[in-house]
């Protein structure tokens, strides 16, 4: 299954990066404590590796995870040190990673700050690849792609290995889609959102207070921008009932880090037909989370009330499959069809 087939698909890509980072957190206002790239050739040959330690400039984030303290970290080189010869790995090729929005836009924002633009104008997700080549996979999480191909996991959430084993897993699913004249869910990278200076401000302040960024924003007067929204036009079904499905008019709330930019996640629901929900209350469908144990208001009011929690990996694989709604006839207005393939930037690939 990994040989190269002998009729090679002439408009795919002539070469690509395969990457991972590792980083203080999931949120836009996050750094980069590491980074690993395996260059790869047209038909999926390793070409070589690169691997670099990174200063984020403020504490290092979830040590547990990644393994990198600040210790270690303190003499490494800051990004604009290294953006040169990273830039130099990424140029002409296109970024594969695992969740490939999460590592562009970790990388973009990096190089937004530093005063350049990351020379990427494509990239691919390898969770999208799967999806598209129907693997039966027992969750969309690398150790399961890897154990799917049957490559070794080394060191789980250190970049370089884990662009190794991304690299390894590409090859196969690269050769069979080639095989298959498959077209490759390729994404157009654009420039991910800054943030702001208030924002970076109430970042580093719940950084200084544990991670409390409810008691960082009441302490910095920062808000997450509002963004007006029209009323939704089904009827609220009520909450999620267990495994699902989602249905149009369910009352969806966010809180916590996401690894899809907030924005971007909460307008692939809202355009699926789902209402987005600013707090949680009793008819609430569910609460999206990555941390259901946090001390956030909405997440205390949930377990309170035992609103559904979902993680976002979940949240964004029922997202593909959102069953019709009943309309609200109270507020007539242009319905919008069931959750569809999106417009390339919050496409459900990722």
């Amino acid at each position: 299954m990994d040989e190269v087939p002998e009729v090679w698909p002439a408009h795919y890509p002539d070469g690509y990066a395969v990457v991972d980072v590792e980083t203080t957190g999931l949120a836009r206002t996050d750094r980069i404590v590491s980074v690993g790239v395996y260059r790869v050739d047209a038909r999926g040959r390793m070409l070589d590796e690169w691997y670099t330690l990174v200063n984020p400039e403020r504490d290092p984030g979830p040590v547990w995870i990644h393994g990198l303290t600040s210790r270690v970290l303190a003499d490494a080189p800051r990004f604009p040190e290294i953006a040169d010869e990273l830039a130099r790995r990424l140029e002409g090729r296109v970024l594969v990673a695992h969740n490939a929005q999460f590592d562009w836009g970790m990388i973009s924002r990096e190089f937004a700050r530093a005063g350049s633009e990351a020379p990427v104008r494509r990239r691919l997700c390898t969770m999208a690849l799967s999806r598209a080549l129907g693997l039966p996979v027992a969750s969309s999480r690398l150790d399961s792609l890897a154990a799917y191909w049957g490559v070794e996991q080394r060191q789980a959430h250190n970049a370089l290995d884990d662009a190794r084993v991304l690299a390894e897993t590409f090859r196969p699913s690269l050769r069979l889609a080639a095989r298959r004249a498959l077209p490759l869910p390729l994404l157009t990278c654009l420039p991910a959102p800054v943030p702001s200076a208030e924002e970076y401000r109430a970042s580093s302040a719940a950084a200084a207070l544990g991670g409390d960024r409810g008691a960082a924003r009441r302490a910095t007067g920062w808000r997450r921008p509002h963004r007006p929204r029209p009323a939704c036009p089904w009827r609220n079904p009520g909450r999620l009932p267990e495994g699902g499905p989602l249905v149009q008019g369910m009352r969806v709330a966010f809180t916590g880090d996401t690894r899809t930019d907030r924005d971007a996640l909460e307008q692939r629901a809202e355009a699926a037909g789902l209402h987005i929900a600013t707090s949680v209350s009793s008819r609430t469908s569910l609460l999206v989370t990555n941390d259901p144990g946090s001390f956030t208001t909405k997440a205390r009011r949930a377990r309170e009330l035992g609103t559904p929690v979902l993680d976002e990996e979940t949240f964004v694989r029922l997202l593909d499959s959102v069953r019709p709604g009943v309309p609200d006839t109270s507020a007539p207005r242009r319905l919008p069809r069931p959750a569809g393939p999106p417009a390339a930037e919050t496409t459900p690939a990722e």
